[in-house]
């Protein structure tokens, strides 16, 4: 699911400093999500945001520079698995639906 949404992002550097940062998410499934932030994320790092109704936390599993800034996927840990019951950004685009609809 596309979405562009504001959060805060939390995590420990590797001296074990807390760190945040803003961050957009792009998108988001129930394995995970992928975000748009000004500065890089170290790979293996585990990351926090909240959202109204609950927390996600997961591993950075890739972080790559494109023109506007850093993508970073994390795969959500066990317990942070995403549903649009729990939470649906506030702008959320189906790709699937949308063309489906396109086809008939």
């Amino acid at each position: 699911m596309l979405c562009a949404d504001l959060i805060e992002i939390r995590w420990k550097d590797r001296s074990g400093k807390m760190r945040r940062a803003q961050g957009i998410l792009e998108d988001i499934c129930s394995a995970g999500a992928c975000l748009q932030m000004e500065s890089p994320i170290p790979l293996g790092v585990t990351v926090h945001w909240r959202t109204p109704k609950t927390q996600f936390a997961g591993k950075v599993r890739y972080c790559t520079y494109r023109e506007i800034g850093y993508f970073v996927g994390v795969q959500f840990d066990s317990e942070s698995r995403w549903t649009r019951q729990m939470y649906r950004p506030q702008h959320l685009l189906d790709l699937e639906r949308l063309m489906a609809h396109r086809r008939i």
